[in-house]
């Protein structure tokens, strides 16, 4: 196994970091004050449209996606690029168009889609024209069994009829978010996974009502489209919008998943690397009781601590990439759902520290800390909890 990146990543990623400095960080509290200025509004700001050409200017454009629509990089190489994406979550993979949850739409379009679903859709989504939301999780049954899901789909003549309640559908708040890829049971009747189907319902089909935005510990994520409730009350799309075939959806949901639980981990590594630095920065310039921060014992194991919790899930996340890439990700699955555990765990407590070092300022949002703790915090929640992989982990264990 070899992990140095080679001459095209080193390239790309040498690219990112300096859109990054230039552009990048210095536009968050450009968004900040964009956002303050229009509270009502669930659109993407200027500064966005304008990072979003700039990045395409740039060449940094549909780098997750691997084949001739998108940068054609394997896992391995698109993963320190992630990470770097992860030091500006609210901004960075928007910008070069890798962000949730229309990087696993597009994956989705890409390898199940009908050539007619991918003109409609797909390219698009690849130009950032429009944008999409995943609904699968619903609140009125156990949505990390997905094989739960009770919204029906059925079909009516040449239609397929939508019923049900979804939530926490990423980004369809925003009114770009012109297509909704619906999860839901086609046949009761059919053996326990052949039971659910992926249908392409766009935003504006009759019966489509957009309930309420949801909050994570209070941040609403307008700058990401926000996360919706939606109900569908008997709407009506051709059957020719299934996607891939009737009864795939479980198995295409969990192609889904799988790169886009280590893009998750990817960006998070990052959030962890750029709480490090601020607190390396505070540590120096900060003093308390005679001594500066960084002379204190318990910052400098807090410190080191993040540095090799940082160090070994990197190690984990790119076997785990160079896995996908060599045997397939079915045969990875060990690994991602080991990182899917470890990684966000242990980028919580890198930025609890964080948030520690700085005191009541780690609180406030003059410091990016408080809602990345948010979003790791969730991410052990999105793309199925702890408990469920640690299951999965054991039990495969057990299995040797």
């Amino acid at each position: 196994m070899d992990f140095a990146p080679d001459a095209r990543t080193e390239t790309l990623l040498a690219e990112v970091r300096a859109f990054l400095d230039d552009r990048v960080l210095p536009a968050e509290p450009v968004l900040d004050a964009q956002l303050a200025a229009s509270p009502g509004e669930w659109s993407f700001r200027p500064i966005v449209d304008e990072l979003r050409a700039e990045a395409r200017e740039r060449g940094l454009w549909n780098l997750f996606l691997p084949g001739e629509r998108g940068a054609g990089l394997t896992n391995l190489q698109y993963a320190p690029i992630a990470e770097a994406t992860g030091w500006s979550p609210r901004l960075a993979p928007v910008a070069c168009n890798c962000a949730a949850p229309d990087t696993g739409n597009m994956e989705l379009l890409n390898d199940f889609g009908t050539p007619a679903q991918r003109e409609e859709w797909l390219g698009p989504l690849l130009d950032a024209r429009i944008r999409s939301a995943f609904c699968m999780t619903e609140p009125d049954v156990a949505s990390s069994d997905a094989t739960n899901i009770a919204t029906r789909i059925r079909r009516d003549g040449d239609d397929l009829v939508i019923t049900g309640r979804k939530w926490w559908s990423t980004g369809a708040m925003n009114p770009d978010a012109r297509l909704l890829i619906v999860m839901g049971r086609t046949d009761p009747d059919a053996p326990r996974h052949r039971q659910q189907s992926m249908v392409l319902v766009p935003r504006d089909a009759e019966g489509v009502e957009i309930v309420r935005p949801l909050t994570v510990f209070g941040y609403d994520d307008r700058d990401h489209g926000g996360h919706a409730e939606i109900v569908f009350h008997d709407v009506r799309v051709p059957a020719a919008n299934l996607l891939g075939g009737e009864g795939e959806g479980f198995a295409m949901a969990q192609a889904r998943l799988g790169p886009g639980r280590i893009h998750h981990c990817m960006r998070a590594l990052g959030m962890a690397e750029r709480a490090l630095a601020l607190v390396r920065e505070r540590g120096v310039a900060r003093h308390a009781f005679g001594r500066s921060l960084a002379e204190q014992g318990v910052v400098r194991e807090w410190v080191a601590e993040s540095r090799i919790e940082l160090e070994a899930l990197r190690l984990l996340v790119l076997k785990t990439a160079w896995l996908m890439d060599t045997v397939g990700n079915r045969q990875a699955m060990t690994e991602i759902q080991a990182i899917k555990i470890a990684v966000p765990r242990a980028v919580q407590r890198i930025l609890d520290r964080a948030i520690q070092v700085f005191g009541a300022a780690g609180l406030s949002a003059d410091q990016p800390i408080a809602e990345m703790f948010a979003g790791a915090r969730a991410l052990r929640l999105a793309d199925g909890p702890d408990e469920v992989h640690l299951n999965a982990l054991g039990k495969a264990e057990f299995a040797r």
